[in-house]
């Protein structure tokens, strides 16, 4: 039977940037300290390059960029091995660990925007490319400051991460939520968008609290106006390949209720 009126039914979240750490700056300053103890020193931009990835994925993204893997070939002889890549991941994981509780405050208007949406029934699930164990630290924290997704789908959960649709449809699948054009996929990163795409949902970037634009809210709220219009159009472009861009998750319910209307006009994903 053909739904009457057809509606989002659920939102699928991811974590830093989108939800908690405006700026994404936990994951970005443990990229660069663990990098930093092999000798090679990356900068923000290269430990920023690949972020939405599954982290190990995302170390071995940013070796074969062609700085990198000219600073590490510089520091130790040779190109970078899969060995290296583990041991970079072995010291990057508890450094991102560590940096959590400082980066773990929910971004402003997080919580009344979640709650905006389940009041619809919209049910609300999260993919990210953050381990367990980073998890661990972290769900707590969300909880307590009053975020708790049903569904948490992990790197490292299923046998490929983004921009794979495994951990979307996994999601997905725990919900019981279907077709994939009754869901969205919210975040700040390209290779997110690309995981959503991928599972044929709705995708919604976010521009001005995630990796791209890489600034606590107090610096954000401290730009000139043209400073952060210039900023806005760059974070844009870089997620141009969403359904639709909005600047923080504060604005997702209008976003959602957007979607709707395409929806009922017979509209679908990336078209």
């Amino acid at each position: 039977m053909t739904d009457p009126t057809p509606r989002v039914r659920a939102v699928i979240l991811d974590w830093a940037g989108t939800v908690v750490d405006h700026g994404s700056r936990a994951p970005m300053g443990a990229f660069v300290r663990a990098f930093a103890s092999f000798g090679v020193a990356i900068a923000e931009a290269d430990a920023r390059g690949p972020m939405g990835m599954a982290k190990r994925d995302h170390i071995s993204a940013v070796l074969r960029s062609p700085p990198v893997a000219a600073a590490w070939h510089a520091s130790h002889g040779r190109a970078a091995t899969e060995a290296d890549i583990d041991a970079i991941f072995a010291i990057f994981e508890p450094m991102n660990v560590a940096a959590i509780a400082d980066h773990a405050d929910l971004i402003p208007g997080a919580r009344d925007a979640v709650r905006a949406l389940a009041a619809r029934g919209i049910r609300i699930g999260s993919t990210t490319g953050y381990t367990r164990p980073i998890m661990a630290t972290l769900l707590p924290l969300a909880a307590a400051a009053g975020y708790a997704p049903e569904v948490v789908v992990c790197a490292g959960d299923l046998a490929a991460g983004r921009p794979s649709p495994l951990m979307m449809w996994h999601a997905m699948a725990q919900l019981g939520v279907w077709p994939a054009d009754r869901v969205v996929k919210v975040d700040d990163t390209p290779v997110g968008l690309a995981e959503g795409r991928a599972a044929g949902t709705w995708t919604v970037g976010v521009a001005l609290t995630g990796n791209i634009a890489g600034l606590s809210a107090a610096a954000l709220a401290g730009l000139a106006p043209s400073a952060r219009a210039a900023l806005r159009a760059r974070a844009a472009a870089a997620l141009a390949a969403a359904d639709l861009v909005i600047d923080s998750i504060a604005e997702l319910p209008a976003a959602i209720a957007a979607i709707d209307q395409r929806l009922q006009a017979g509209s679908s994903p990336g078209g």
